[in-house]
């Protein structure tokens, strides 16, 4: 019984330590000009439309206007990104303007339309 009451007072007073440390150091300041979920969103959408283009799904002209669809989100991304900061807003503009993007970019592979096989 002694054995057992010694090992539950081990245990808390290990367990006491571990509390008592000092707390760990603040978390570096998030990035205000981070949009780290919005570059990899972009990014994979660049690879599906690359795997459409290889895949015969997107034709030439299906692939123009979605990559002119990506550019201009690049090009919101830097305006959003010009004054210093990326607001709650402006990361929720992105975001609707990616949904867009990536549902045309379905829509676009799944049309039954295919580029014309290149002679050669």
């Amino acid at each position: 019984m002694k054995i057992h009451t010694l090992v539950a007072a081990l245990a808390l007073a290990t367990g006491g330590l571990a509390f008592a440390q000092a707390p760990a150091a603040p978390a570096a300041p998030k990035d205000p000009l981070a949009t780290p979920r919005i570059d990899q969103r972009q990014a994979n959408q660049e690879k599906r439309i690359d795997q459409g283009v290889s895949s015969g799904a997107l034709t030439a002209k299906e692939t123009a206007k979605l990559d002119k669809r990506e550019t201009k989100i690049e090009a919101d991304k830097l305006a959003a990104k010009s004054d210093g900061k990326v607001t709650k807003a402006e990361r929720r503009k992105l975001k609707h303007e990616e949904n867009r993007a990536s549902a045309a970019i379905r829509r676009q592979k799944h049309d039954r339309q295919v580029a014309p096989a290149k002679a050669g």
